[in-house]
């Protein structure tokens, strides 16, 4: 689910930094959206340690 994401998101902003932010440098479009990318996979990667650390804890 996490690496689904994260592909998505990357065409997402690419388009976003092309056609709403009229970005024109393709290097600023990659490093933006691979920026985006890695984001997503590292806030999911935290929110899902946080709720395992939780079920622990329960337990």
């Amino acid at each position: 689910m996490q690496e689904i994401l994260t592909a998505i998101t990357y065409p997402i902003v690419w388009l976003i930094c092309a056609y709403l932010l009229k970005i024109e440098s393709g290097l600023a479009k990659l490093l933006i959206s691979l920026t985006a990318a890695i984001l997503v996979y590292v806030l999911i990667g935290i929110k899902m340690s946080q709720k395992e650390n939780h079920k622990d804890n329960e337990d």
